[in-house]
């Protein structure tokens, strides 16, 4: 984060040396030509400086954020948090020195009318800690933001508590050039198809549907448009031509999920504009193709091919169209068999904002206790192999997050457990293996899956045949054997354990009962708890420092004796800087 209205020094002192020597010859690399930026496939040609920030201005509705903040004033939105995604962060400068600049002319304007302009502080959220089409509250707290803007491509998810400010982008787009690729994908002019892009180049959607249907001669089109009703009433949408509703020639037919899908067709009958109408999901899945403008995240292309015949990409920033490979809905299933015999789930938080998530990890935390299994709760931004490879013990991954582009889809195999959605989970936990090929990624819609589930777990009575049948093993699908340690908190009830002693926690010489770690028929336990953790532990060859004292009787008791280590930074440790010393001054006998 950086704070941008403050006014800079005169002399700026030169950065902190850590472990290397930072000069500026060392960091040119980082340094580049504003007008050599690749700017153009979004903001359109543009030959001057100024006349990138004319468009800049007009990409990002910038007037219209003055006048928003302006009528708003009694709101006292003094700290303003500008969030932008990775790929437009090279226009954050620009886009606050124009604030300020208008900010500065404003007040200059109507103090002459002695009215009380406060200028707002502006702080850019650079490095956004989880999806960057979420809006990142978390961090607009950490400067106790009040309102927050958010640029680019967005989810629209309602979130928890901040107003917020959605500038989409008024992207260029060279219209003749994909209605050419449209009319080679689809010759017939009969055939079905649907327009869809992201949120930004949503005010493309009706002028392109308009002279398809009108000049070329299509007639079963439908095309998507920004449903904002989807947002949280704090929210506000920069720009009309984002927010288009039905007109007397175009009715709404279905609703997406956050898009709204129209047709001009009146004989067209696929739906009446409903959520996620079933009967209607079914015609476009057996018969409309989509035609998607700008290539989605893996995790909303999965959930678009699970909803449309085909899906046909058009790269705008490549300017070339990509028909496959798409992620396949086959390996959600393996993942989903995997699931059924894992004994340790890991909860991945990926998201804070959003709402229910409080509610979706408290109830799918309840199914998996139901269910016999441990759980560990992880919160973690950005989740990369490398993080999550640290948590062994842990089986898979139960991933809470946008469902635009917070959800990995791990297609090469890349991390070592596989990971799966709350929606997944649930039907791998059903005691039949039940799979639609939908992919429900809503939180609202899995935490009523979820919320059902657990309400016919716990209608069902314990059963004396149930008991008895606690220690059968269960078949893995994937693997092909039979795996006993799918559920290790089923057996809790079972293990008959003797309470520890008075004298339990005085440790011996070659005394085991005192041990801590207990080993039984029911798993390792610790105090009369099972512990998947330390059944890993155990099954490892080597289990820390001292864990081969049991093992060995000719060991020192006393111990090592304790010697001074090197001292020192990684830059130069003691040694390090003694064999230099050591040198130099031999070379200088030398030269002498």
């Amino acid at each position: 984060m950086v704070e941008t209205n403050a006014e800079l020094p005169s002399s700026v002192p030169a950065p902190v040396a850590f472990s290397t020597v930072q000069t500026a010859n060392e960091f040119t690399f980082q340094k580049f030509d504003t007008l050599k930026e690749d700017r153009e496939f979004y903001l359109g040609p543009h030959t001057t400086l100024e006349e990138l920030r004319e468009k800049i201005n007009d990409y990002y509705a910038l007037d219209e954020l003055i006048t928003f903040l302006n009528e708003n004033q009694d709101k006292n939105y003094n700290d303003i948090t500008l969030q932008f995604p990775d790929p437009l962060i090279k226009d954050s400068t620009f886009i606050t020195n124009i604030l300020q600049d208008k900010f500065a002319e404003l007040k200059t304007a109507t103090s002459k009318e002695e009215k009380n302009t406060i200028i707002p502080k502006f702080w850019v959220l650079a490095d956004t800690a989880y999806s960057a089409c979420c809006v990142d509250e978390v961090a607009a707290e950490h400067v106790n933001a009040d309102l927050v803007v958010h640029f680019g491509d967005a989810c629209l998810n309602a979130i928890q508590k901040l107003p917020v400010v959605y500038s989409l982008g008024r992207p260029y787009l060279p219209l003749h050039d994909i209605i050419e690729k449209f009319k080679t994908q689809f010759p017939d002019k009969s055939s079905k198809v649907c327009l869809m892009s992201n949120s930004a180049y949503t005010l493309h959607m009706k002028p392109l549907f308009d002279h398809l249907t009108d000049v070329e001669g299509y007639e079963n089109l439908i095309y998507s448009q920004i449903n904002a009703a989807m947002a949280s009433d704090q929210a506000t949408i920069l720009g009309e031509e984002h927010s288009l509703t039905a007109t007397e020639s175009d009715k709404c037919v279905v609703t997406l999920g956050s898009r709204l899908l129209f047709s001009r067709n009146q004989d067209l009958t696929i739906g009446n504009g409903i959520q996620d109408d079933e009967e209607t999901l079914t015609i476009l899945q057996n018969e409309y193709d989509l035609f998607h403008l700008t290539v989605p995240q893996d995790p909303h292309l999965l959930y678009l091919t699970t909803v449309f015949k085909s899906v046909v990409l058009y790269d705008n920033k490549n300017e070339n169209v990509i028909t496959g490979p798409f992620p396949s809905m086959m390996k959600r299933y393996k993942y989903m068999s995997v699931a059924r015999t894992a004994g340790c789930i890991g909860i991945l938080v990926n998201t804070l904002s959003l709402r229910n998530t409080k509610e979706t990890i408290n109830q799918l935390t309840k199914l998996i206790r139901n269910s016999g299994k441990k759980h560990y709760l992880f919160v973690v931004g950005k989740p990369n192999v490398a993080k999550l490879a640290n948590f062994e013990p842990v089986d898979i991954w139960c991933i809470l997050g946008c469902s635009q582009s917070g959800i990995i889809i791990d297609q090469i195999n890349e991390f070592y457990k596989p990971i799966i959605t709350p929606y997944e989970l649930t039907m791998a936990l059903n005691d039949e293996v039940t799979w639609t090929g939908k992919w429900v990624v809503d939180f609202k819609k899995a935490l009523e899956q979820i919320s059902d589930q657990i309400d016919d777990q716990e209608s069902k009575p314990p059963s004396t045949a149930n008991m008895e049948e606690s220690e059968a093993p269960e078949f893995d699908v994937v693997t092909g054997k039979y795996v006993s340690t799918s559920r290790p908190l089923r057996n809790v009830y079972h293990l008959e354990l003797e309470s520890p002693s008075e004298n339990s926690g005085i440790q011996t010489r070659g005394d085991s009962s005192n041990q801590v770690i207990k080993r039984t028929v029911g798993g390792d336990v610790i105090k009369g708890t099972v512990s998947t953790s330390v059944s890993h532990l155990q099954s490892r060859n080597w289990k820390g420092l001292g864990s081969d004292f049991s093992e060995q009787d000719n060991y020192e008791e006393e111990g090592a004796t304790v010697e001074q280590g090197i001292s020192g930074v990684a830059r130069g440790y003691g040694f390090d800087r003694t064999d230099a010393i050591a040198k130099k001054n031999a070379g200088a006998g030398q030269s002498k």
